[in-house]
């Protein structure tokens, strides 16, 4: 049972990944569609952060309520009609509606899975976890790929719905393998919750919010913007920047997957380090104005963020405590998404208006931000 659970949870992470990449690779041809600047992106792409931020800071008082495996089943759910409504849009206020639900699950699951993970598992399997995520983001681009070239963007949308689907139904079936693991997420309704002010008290917690929404900005920027980056900064043509696009998301799995044979060994903290640093090479490798430079470029860029956010969460309970660690981390998801609402949305404006080349200069500026709290946090901790 315990090894079907585990097989159970790795799925799970498919279906985090697979509807994230999927506007990224699609914006190129959706915006044209539409007849929307290019920055409206941003748009839907707030929309459903907002979304995932508000059932974010829910999160602990979900799980506490209803448990992790249903708060899990009820966002995959969640997602997967989100997915089959954009697959219908004929207007662009459409995506727009169908955001909400779709944040509203990211963000209940993101926070009720991982602190279940950081709880029950070690820091190996949480680096081979989020790889699982990451190749739910890998297949997502080349299934919109295959949908440009032999129909349209909504059946690629519509694919990825039926796979939520499917994920939902395996999800109900696995119900009883939960109870292998005693789940300290699900408390009586007596116990006080940490709450926002709580969790703000906490040595260190505050430089770590930062510190997360800093890395999301960088990652969700990479996520959504490299398509456009690579046809209008580099003059690929949309099919093959929609293919592209994907090579972020293969540097950030393949990262996970070789992270998890060292991080247990290296250490939560220094693997964050690490990884910024590669992050940074990567960028400067996209500054330089050649194709070939940027396509490796956002591999370097994948390999260096492959480590970090699943280091920050698995970090979380030994730094603050293992009964705090839902409400934290449901308060980092928040913070997270912070980052990936607002800043994507600002490079938006910034392209439009001065230029997508000025990329690599933006992702620059969070991870090095990502590295000043990251030292921050590890400093109040020892304190």
């Amino acid at each position: 049972m315990y090894l079907l659970l585990l097989a159970v949870i790795y799925i799970a992470f498919i279906s985090l990944g697979l509807p994230d990449s999927l506007l990224g690779s699609a914006w190129p041809t959706i915006y044209s569609t539409f007849d929307v600047p290019l920055s409206y992106m941003g748009i839907v792409s707030m929309i459903i952060s907002g979304g995932t931020i508000i059932s974010g800071l829910m999160s602990e008082r979900l799980t506490k309520k209803f448990g992790t495996r249903f708060v899990i089943i009820i966002s995959i759910l969640l997602t997967a009609a989100a997915m089959f409504g954009f697959s219908k849009s004929t207007a662009f206020y459409h995506l727009c509606l169908w955001g909400i639900p779709y944040g509203f699950g990211a963000g209940a699951i993101d926070a009720a899975l991982n602190n279940y993970v950081a709880l029950h598992y070690n820091s190996r399997h949480m680096s081979w976890l989020h790889c699982f995520w990451g190749v739910g983001t890998i297949v997502s681009p080349y299934i919109m790929s295959y949908a440009l070239m032999h129909g349209a963007w909504t059946s690629g949308y519509r694919a990825v719905s039926y796979i939520q689907f499917g994920i939902v139904i395996i999800m109900m079936l696995s119900l009883p393998l939960w109870k292998v693991n005693k789940d300290n997420s699900d408390r009586s309704d007596n116990e006080k919750l940490l709450g926002i002010k709580g969790a703000l008290k906490i040595k260190g917690v505050p430089y770590l919010l930062i510190g997360f929404m800093a890395y999301c900005a960088a990652e969700a920027t990479t996520m959504l913007w490299a398509s456009s980056f690579l046809e209008g900064a580099r003059g690929v043509m949309k099919e093959e920047a929609a293919a592209f696009g994907a090579l972020f998301f293969i540097g950030i799995t393949v990262g996970r997957f070789f992270a998890g044979f060292i991080s247990d060994r290296v250490g939560d903290n220094r693997m964050i380090r690490i990884g910024a640093c590669i992050a940074l090479c990567g960028a400067l490798c996209i500054a330089l104005p050649f194709k070939m430079s940027s396509v490796i470029g956002f591999i370097i860029i994948g390999l260096g963020c492959a480590p970090i956010y699943p280091c920050i969460i698995h970090s979380t309970p030994s730094n603050f405590g293992a009964e705090n660690s839902q409400g934290i981390i449901g308060i980092q998801m928040a913070s997270a998404y912070v980052g990936s609402t607002f800043m994507p949305p600002v490079f938006g404006v910034i392209a439009n208006h001065i230029s997508l080349k000025l990329m690599p200069v933006y992702l620059v500026f969070f991870l090095v931000l990502l590295l000043v709290m990251i030292s921050k946090t590890e400093k109040k901790c020892r304190m």
